[in-house]
């Protein structure tokens, strides 16, 4: 058995970093609506696709991006209401809908973090919704319904840490087979917009579409319909906004001057819609309405709102109204209560909003396809966010004990083993841990008992060695699942060096013991702290975007 095979990796943005035209811009939706795709299977073809970008003029084609995940301050606050009763009552008049018998398709595990999927449905029906939809909204159905928005919220094991992950609804993906939301009939996998999962299989779709993608699981979702928008934003009494110039645009019925404005409900609502603004494209809408939604969490968890019970307790219960989420977690108070202190801890430090990397299609420059490996690399990191964080033991007063020592992954040499049937595993993983500064040296196999595959990942290290067991365990706690360190090494096969891509940082101390890191059949990845530089730059801080202007 051999483990020195190059595995191939294919990235499926490099390359289209440039385009004459902006992908999912005004200019570029106008180019492709002369050909637009067929619509999703059963889909409903009053409204019709948006065929890429929704080009053409008129309400109907309103862009809703970032507004829908206000949604999320439903649950924000909820916990600083000091009445059991009170927030019990407003809370009670969410509405409910279960799809988990609607998804089709296997679910990741759950990992201990807690995922919302934040949704925005611009559907004419129901209260409120029929006047931004012209002849549409008079219809049966008020015309159908669809997303343009599509967030996930990720909060950490710990409840410590928060990622808000916006998905371009312009694109490409594979969706998987979904039932179809009016008829229940299957629909079989296509490739198509991201969005038209929503279209044709609603909530149930698009959570089983992220899913599928992300091998992330969804834990919740959150949908926001026009009217609860607005009802939202005048119950928080308006948000600031900041633009560079200012907007006349008839098309929203929005007219704002240069430098700060505070925005009602329905100045609001016109806000986001807005499509007539800088280059007009949906990936600068998703930044400039994340900086929107970060001072809507800045103010929904802020003092002047917590200790007003009054004003508090009228803004859950407009909340409460304007939403819709699966009974499971609006029926759990303890849940909403810890997601309410979680964010109100979050604010200070930093709540993160992340757009996917993305490049141009190269079949349609139209719309965008996610690059890879870094948007895999994202979705690791969600994925392996997986324990509560806990303090280092230091040593008792009064006693000899050395308090334990922290080691850095620089510090930790690692000889990785390939210990199943797969050829080029040991490679993987050690590119895996290399990215994440572990400095690697050494590559080879290992035969388990019977010539069969080892069953769970271990982690040996030399029994003389005192501080082993310290690089030891910093190795474990980067290893999904996390394997057990054991004193004494194995027999390697095949011992091979290892050179990295970008050799580590700083070079590890002479006479730092080497851990041998046996991959088994049960080896899921190596945690991902270390983002691309396409993550980061597509990432902006809640707490910094108090004075920005867009």
């Amino acid at each position: 058995m051999t483990d020195y095979r190059s595995v191939p990796v294919v990235d499926t943005g490099q390359g289209y970093r440039g385009a004459p035209t902006q992908p999912g811009s005004r200019m570029a939706r106008r180019a492709a609506a002369s050909a637009p795709p067929p619509p999703p299977p059963d889909d409903r073809s009053a409204r019709g696709h948006r065929g890429g970008g929704g080009g053409g003029g008129g309400q109907n084609k309103m862009r809703i991006l970032a507004w829908v995940s206000i949604g999320l301050t439903t649950v924000m606050v909820a916990g600083a209401l000091t009445g059991y009763t009170v927030y019990r009552d407003a809370l009670g008049n969410i509405n409910k809908k279960s799809v988990n018998s609607d998804i089709l398709n296997p679910r990741p595990p759950e990992t201990g973090a807690l995922n919302v999927l934040l949704v925005g449905s611009d559907t004419r029906a129901g209260k409120g919704n029929a006047k931004y939809g012209q002849q549409l909204a008079r219809t049966a159905d008020a015309g159908g319904k669809r997303t343009d928005t599509i967030i996930l919220m990720h909060l950490s094991p710990g409840r410590d840490k928060a990622r808000l992950i916006s998905f371009p609804r312009d694109s490409m993906v594979q969706i998987p087979k979904c039932k179809n939301e009016t008829t229940k009939q299957e629909m079989p996998p296509r490739r198509d917009m991201i969005n038209s999962a929503y279209n044709s299989g609603g909530i149930a779709c698009t959570i089983s579409t992220i899913e599928t993608l992300t091998g992330i699981r969804v834990n919740h979702f959150v949908e926001v319909d026009f009217s609860g928008f607005k009802n939202i934003v005048d119950a928080l009494g308006g948000i600031e906004i900041c633009l560079k110039s200012g907007v006349n645009d008839k098309n929203s019925h929005l007219v704002l001057p240069p430098g700060k404005s505070l925005l009602n409900g329905e100045k609001a609502l016109g806000y986001v819609r807005l499509r007539h603004y800088g280059d007009g494209s949906d990936i600068q809408r998703i930044k400039r309405q994340q900086i929107f939604l970060s001072k809507v969490v800045a103010k929904a968890t802020s003092s002047e709102l917590l200790t007003d019970v009054g004003k508090l307790t009228d803004f859950i219960a407009a909340a409460g109204k304007s939403v819709t989420m699966d009974p499971e977690l609006a029926n759990d108070t303890e849940q909403l209560i810890n997601i309410a202190m979680s964010a109100k801890q979050l604010t200070a430090g930093g709540v993160k909003f992340t757009t996917i990397p993305w490049g141009p299609d190269p079949e349609d420059k139209n719309r965008v396809v996610w690059r890879q490996p870094d948007a895999n690399e994202l979705f690791t990191s969600i994925k392996t966010d997986t324990e509560v964080a806990t303090p280092a033991p230091s040593a008792s007063a009064g006693t000899d004990a050395k308090p334990k020592v922290t080691i850095k992954p620089e510090q930790v040499k690692v000889q990785v083993l390939n210990g199943t049937k797969t050829v080029g595993k040991g490679r993987e993983v050690a590119d895996q841990l290399a990215k994440e500064g572990f400095n690697v040296v050494g590559l080879g196999n290992y035969e388990a008992a019977g010539g069969q595959s080892l069953a769970k990942t271990e982690i040996h290290y030399a029994k003389t060695i005192e501080t082993a067991p310290d690089h030891a365990s910093t190795l474990a706690g980067a290893v999904v699942p996390k394997p057990a360190p054991a004193a004494g090494k194995v027999t390697v096969t095949n011992p091979q060096p290892y050179t990295a891509a970008a050799p580590p940082a700083t070079a590890a101390p002479k006479g730092t013991p080497v851990m041998q890191l046996v991959v088994g059949e049960d080896f899921e990845s190596v945690k991902v702290t270390k983002l691309p530089d396409s993550v980061n730059n597509s990432t902006i801080t809640a707490s910094e975007q108090k004075n920005a202007c867009t």
